[in-house]
């Protein structure tokens, strides 16, 4: 499968539902959206302290992969001096309009591409992406493009997927391990296991080399919700298996192991 294949494979998959909306319950589309985000930092509370939404205000601030709009709602409120938003879906993009109109704010929010964003060199302070870039088929291509749309000085803010981790190894075992495949790598089960097709996850040497071009950049790995089995996590591997462990996983000792959780959490200065 070639890359442009890859991407429009990817977007037929966002564009089906949109990250977080198994979360969205409610007869209107405010209720839905409300419960989406209610989920969302109840499920990953460390998306606040990580994104430092107050840094916005009045600056110029870049969502890469806006999906449901709830962080972008977020930087919205921060009342940022040009707030901007691309997603590959048209799907996020409807669903970010709508929950900012409702709120009473608006934002460039345009369907577009992490590899080539529809803005100049050195447009903006503050570049944001959670969990998005890792599902763009050229990842340093999308790295590249957020900083050549950063402002000198400008931090770039992006979650990535890491690379070993628990859910990766969950998955393995599985995907690899239980069916009879256990030389099946970690990159191949992420790519066709973990999310849209070509998901990937990175080593922490491999983040490193992804923010090659920024000055100084700090990174740290991260337990995620879905680590810890929590929520929706899994729904796509459903199985009994999967249901007596979310009752008996040994929460308070996975927390303990960031080295192996699934989020790797990435600021970069240019």
């Amino acid at each position: 499968m070639g890359v442009p294949d890859l991407k429009a494979e990817v977007l037929k998959f966002w564009d089906v539902a949109s990250c977080g909306e198994v979360y969205a319950e409610g007869l209107s589309a405010e209720q839905r959206l409300r419960s989406q985000a209610e989920a969302r930092y109840r499920l990953e509370p460390y998306i606040r302290s990580f994104a430092r939404f107050q840094d916005g205000t009045g600056r110029d601030v870049l969502e890469i992969g806006v999906g449901m709009g709830a962080d972008h709602l977020e930087w919205a409120r921060s009342r940022p001096r040009r707030l901007a938003g691309v997603d590959l879906t048209p799907r996020a993009v409807s669903w970010t309009t709508r929950r900012l109109a409702t709120s009473g704010f608006a934002s460039e929010v345009r369907a577009g591409d992490a590899e080539n964003l529809p803005f100049a060199d050195g447009s903006f302070d503050i570049v944001y992406s959670w969990g998005v870039l890792h599902h763009s088929p050229d990842t340093p291509q999308a790295f590249r493009e957020a900083h050549r749309v950063l402002r000198p000085g400008g931090t770039l803010r992006a979650m990535i997927y890491h690379r070993p981790s628990i859910v990766g190894l969950m998955l393995w075992a599985r995907y690899g391990l239980a069916a009879g495949h256990p030389a099946r790598s970690l990159s191949d089960v992420y790519a066709c296991h973990l999310e849209s097709p070509g998901t990937k996850g990175y080593t922490l040497a491999e983040a490193r080399r992804l923010v090659e071009p920024f000055s100084a950049c700090g990174i740290r790995s991260a337990v995620s919700f879905g680590d810890l089995l929590l929520g929706e996590v899994g729904q796509r591997h459903t199985s009994r298996a999967l249901a007596i462990a979310k009752r008996f996983w040994p929460r308070p000792l996975i927390r303990r192991l960031p080295s192996l959780g699934l989020l790797l959490l990435i600021e970069a200065w240019k």
